[in-house]
């Protein structure tokens, strides 16, 4: 698992190693003693104890072996999972392409009340249509080398839209104005997208702002991001979606989330900037 820029990863991955690290200062053993009860190199032992390597299912068990410790060993692999899934690389992600991931995703909007989002490149998923998240999957696709089953993942990601009309859900959405910019698809559905956002403001479960070029910043661009009831941020990034816990964490994206939507202009300010990024494609 490569290094995770979000310290709720490397805090969580840094405490299943004391973890670990107690379990064999508690069982008496030094760790070339643990390492040839296990039958591996002790510098693997050591890239446990330091959260440099995560360990497999079968290294916690042949760890817990090792301790005599056999009853903590499935508490031990659930908390390696959890810390799994906070930094989950692309790629991975999409092994088996991206339907998958997408109903994922569909899955914790349902559970979620209110979801705030920041985007700087694309438009949310619940707001893109099938035209443009078609293009735009096609694109990640080609870019990551995993298998196509776009059109697929496209009717899952479009089926998320549906939150925006079900009732219980509310979105506060903040936009670069750049997002309009774009050309991540073709002209037409570019035009479409962009129309689907006039579409979609007036709808009582959505709040879209859209920060100009021209704004003064107070908080500078950032990567994507998904504030879930307060509760988890989700950030994207190249290589790997976040998944972020720590409150601390949480209280600053929080905190950047009202920096940014102090600079975004709502209402017929904001209609009119998505209409001028439409004439330019006629």
């Amino acid at each position: 698992m490569t290094a995770s820029p979000s310290s709720s990863a490397q805090a969580a991955r840094e405490a299943l190693a004391v973890r670990l690290r107690h379990l064999r200062k508690d069982a008496g053993l030094t760790g070339r003693d643990l390492s040839a009860r296990c039958g591996w190199h002790p510098a693997k032992t050591t890239r446990i104890q330091k959260g440099d390597a995560p360990p497999s299912d079968a290294d916690i068990r042949a760890w817990c072996a090792a301790c005599d410790a056999d009853d903590q060993a499935d508490d031990l692999i659930a908390t390696a999972r959890a810390v799994d899934s906070m930094y989950l690389e692309w790629r991975r992600l999409h092994k088996d392409g991206m339907r998958k991931v997408q109903q994922d995703w569909n899955t914790l909007h349902e559970q979620t009340r209110v979801c705030r989002a920041y985007v700087s490149n694309v438009p949310p998923g619940f707001f893109q249509t099938p035209g443009f998240a078609t293009a735009l999957m096609e694109q990640i696709t080609a870019f990551q080398g995993t298998p196509n089953d776009v059109a697929e993942a496209v009717a899952a990601r479009v089926a998320r839209s549906r939150f925006l009309y079900e009732g219980g859900h509310r979105y506060v959405v903040l936009m670069e104005e750049a997002v309009l910019r774009y050309r991540t698809a073709g002209s037409e559905a570019m035009r479409g997208q962009l129309r689907h956002l006039l579409t979609v403001m007036p709808l009582t479960s959505v709040s879209l702002g859209i920060i100009p070029f021209t704004a003064q910043r107070t908080v500078w661009p950032l990567e994507a991001f998904y504030l879930h009831d307060d509760t988890t941020a989700v950030v994207e990034t190249l290589t790997a979606e976040i998944k972020v816990k720590q409150p601390r964490e949480l209280a600053d994206y929080a905190k950047a989330f009202t920096g940014l939507a102090k600079m975004a202009v709502y209402g017929d300010a904001a209609r009119d900037l998505i209409r001028a990024a439409i004439d330019v494609l006629e």
